[in-house]
């Protein structure tokens, strides 16, 4: 495994707290209701709200909301089930709003 300063890192906007790696982007193109967002295969240092259904751009899903585990703020939301078959991809996946997460390094 890279050493830590050889990775290249998400953080919370607000408090600098580690939430993701850029290896683990699967997709850059993904909006969040006007904002752009990545979805990422896993997300660290996060704290995840109560699932519930929600409706996305891309139909129902029951999703929990994401917040960073150092500061509390929402950061995105994690995909807990997808109800179309086209949407399954994203079970399991963390979509991270990008004006909330600086890239370090």
């Amino acid at each position: 495994m890279a050493e830590w300063d050889e990775l290249r890192l998400y953080s919370c906007f607000k408090c600098r707290n580690h939430v993701a790696r850029h290896d683990d982007i699967i997709c850059k193109t993904f909006m969040s209701g006007n904002w752009t967002a990545f979805l990422f295969s896993h997300a660290m240092n996060i704290l995840l709200g109560p699932a519930e259904d929600r409706q996305l751009l891309t139909g129902l899903h029951k999703v929990a909301d994401v917040y960073c585990y150092a500061c509390r703020e929402r950061l995105g939301w994690k995909h807990e089930r997808a109800y179309e078959e086209s949407q399954k991809y994203k079970e399991g996946k963390v979509v991270l709003e990008r004006f909330k997460i600086i890239q370090e390094n």
